[in-house]
């Protein structure tokens, strides 16, 4: 890309805009969208090694179904290295440390944001139908109860675990007081090295198109659920 003059840079938008229908595109239909020339099309196809048009449009599918079946594949080895991991001794003791953190708590404060803040409410939703009282706060920008009583515990849900805002809020609750458990992908990162106990699950991070984080969570839902049922048997 690099390399591309501004005509290139508007052919390759114009293929990246319209990737799903690209198969049935005309060298003219995309030469006309891009406003640019038939031949101009071509050269650019020839630049990316292609024979032209026709094999271009091929290469590029090819592309794209590769990644696809990559990501199928990688959610899949994901999902097995967890289920491998949960009987090592390093989980099963940080699980046993969050229970025991959790076990005489009297609230319970989950924060995220994003797709953890959705983790988060459905946590605070599962640990409140288990008779625990919890609650999610995903706003950065919303003080945590000024003097938290004797018995909170906050889980920081981070994929990361380097996530500026949740950093903010677990930081928050634990200068007023409350304990703090860290769930992330990452043993090293700063919610991990914060935290009064980190669980991490150790799966591959899995990126889509451009910047998009669509590592599983299903890890996360586990430790959560299973955290939950072990305090139900304690009430």
């Amino acid at each position: 890309m690099s390399s591309f003059n501004e005509l290139e840079l508007s052919i390759y938008n114009c293929v990246v805009k319209n990737k799903d229908r690209l198969s049935r595109m005309k060298i003219k239909d995309l030469a006309d969208e891009a406003h640019v020339s038939t031949g101009t099309v071509l050269r650019f196809c020839k630049k990316l090694g292609c024979s032209g048009y026709s094999e271009f449009k091929l290469r590029y599918r090819e592309e794209l179904d590769k990644n696809v079946v990559a990501l199928e594949d990688m959610g899949e080895i994901a999902l097995r290295d967890f289920i491998a991991n949960i009987n090592s001794e390093e989980f099963q003791e940080n699980l046993d440390h969050a229970f025991a953190m959790l076990k005489d708590s009297k609230r319970i404060i989950f924060v995220g944001i994003g797709s953890s803040g959705i983790l988060g409410k459905y946590g605070a939703r599962f640990f409140s139908n288990v008779g625990r009282f919890s609650f999610h706060v995903e706003d950065p920008f919303l003080p945590i109860l000024q003097e938290l009583t004797e018995g909170t515990v906050t889980i920081a849900l981070s994929v990361s675990g380097s996530t500026k805002e949740t950093l903010s809020l677990a930081n928050q609750a634990k200068e007023r007081g409350s304990l703090l458990i860290g769930i992330t992908n990452s043993p090293d990162s700063v919610l991990a090295k914060i935290s009064d106990c980190n669980i991490f699950y150790h799966v591959p991070k899995i990126m889509a198109s451009g910047d998009t984080n669509i590592t599983t969570q299903v890890p996360v839902i586990y430790i959560l659920e299973t955290l939950a049922r072990k305090l139900y048997t304690c009430i």
